[in-house]
C-alpha cells in the first residue's frame, strides 16, 4: 500500500463534486492538496473547511497557458508527488448539432489541458521516490455512448495518453493510473443527462464513495481501474465483443435521441 500522509497532491477540478470529495478523502488520509479549479468561492470555501495549511487554493483555468503556469509555479515550491487530474467538461447532445467552437472546447479542456500540465509537471514528480499521475476518467472512455461523442472522445484520448506514459516511464520513479468511475451525482449532469440515466435506470453513485474508491485505488497503485457493477463487465466487453454492445446500445438509441434533442448545446461545466 502507498501512503499518502505528509504528501503534496496537485488535484485539478478541486471545486467539482468529485473533486471537492476528494480534497475531502486526501486531506484526512493526512496530504496536503493543491486545490485548483475556476471557483475561487468554493476553493476558498473548502480552505476553512478544513485544517490549517491542508488545502492551498489555486484558482486558474487549465485551457490557457497562463492557467497552468500558475499550477506550475505554485506545485514547484512544495514538491508534488501526486498529481490527480480531476477535472473535465461534459457535452451530451447530438453531434452534428454541436458547434466547432464547443467541440474543440471540450478537447482542449479533456485531453490537450491535463496532457500539457502533466508534461510541466513531470520534472518535479521525477524528483519523488514514489510519485504518480492519476486521470479520473469515465466509463465512457472504453464504452463510446451515442450522445456523448465528442466527450467520449476525449476520454479514450485520456485512457490512451496514460496507458502510453505508463509504458514510455515504465523504468522511472513516476507510476500512471487511469481511473473511471461511473456516472455520479453531482451538478457536472445536466437536467437532460439525469432524465437520460432515470429512463435508462442508470446506476448513479455519491461523490464521498467514488472518492473513497479513488482513493484506495491510488494506495494500491492500480495502474487501470473501472468502478462499479455492470459498467466493468459492459466495458470489458466492448473490448472484446464491440458487436454485442453495438446491438444493445441500438435499442436504446431512439430514448438518447430524445433527451439529446432536449438538451442545451452548451457544454456543461468544467469540473466533474
Amino acid at each position: 500500500m502507498i501512503g499518502l500522509r505528509g504528501r503534496t497532491v496537485v488535484l485539478t477540478g478541486a471545486s467539482g463534486g468529485i473533486g471537492a470529495a476528494l480534497v475531502a478523502g486526501l486531506v484526512d488520509a493526512g496530504a496536503t492538496v493543491l486545490a485548483v479549479g475556476r471557483d475561487p468561492v468554493k476553493l476558498n470555501t473548502m480552505v476553512h473547511r478544513h485544517r490549517p495549511g491542508a488545502v492551498v487554493p489555486v484558482t486558474a483555468d487549465l485551457g490557457t497557458p497562463e492557467g497552468r503556469a500558475a499550477v506550475v509555479a505554485r506545485a514547484a515550491s512544495m514538491s508534488p508527488s501526486l498529481l490527480v487530474i480531476a477535472h473535465a467538461q461534459g457535452a451530451f447532445g447530438l453531434f452534428e448539432e454541436q458547434s466547432d467552437a464547443d467541440i474543440a472546447r471540450l478537447l482542449q479542456t479533456n485531453l490537450v489541458a491535463p496532457m500539457l500540465l502533466i508534461r510541466a509537471l513531470l520534472p518535479w514528480l521525477q524528483k519523488q521516490p514514489e510519485a504518480a499521475v492519476v486521470a479520473v476518467g469515465s466509463t465512457f472512455g472504453a464504452l463510446a455512448f451515442p450522445g456523448f461523442a465528442a466527450y467520449s472522445a476525449s476520454k479514450f484520448g485520456l485512457r490512451g495518453l496514460i496507458e502510453a506514459l505508463g509504458r514510455e516511464y515504465a523504468e522511472g520513479p513516476v507510476r500512471f493510473q487511469y481511473l473511471s468511475p461511473r456516472a455520479t451525482r453531482t451538478a457536472f449532469n445536466t437536467a437532460a443527462v439525469d432524465a437520460l440515466n432515470a429512463e435508462l435506470k442508470t446506476a448513479q453513485d455519491e461523490p464521498a464513495d467514488v472518492a473513497q474508491q479513488l482513493i484506495a485505488c491510488i494506495r494500491r497503485g492500480d495502474r487501470r481501474r473501472q468502478l462499479g457493477w455492470p459498467e466493468k463487465f459492459f466495458a470489458r466487453l466492448n473490448g472484446a465483443f464491440p458487436a454485442l454492445i453495438d446491438r444493445a446500445l441500438r435499442a436504446q438509441l431512439p430514448t438518447v435521441r430524445r433527451h439529446a434533442r432536449a438538451a442545451s448545446p452548451a457544454p456543461t461545466g468544467e469540473t466533474a
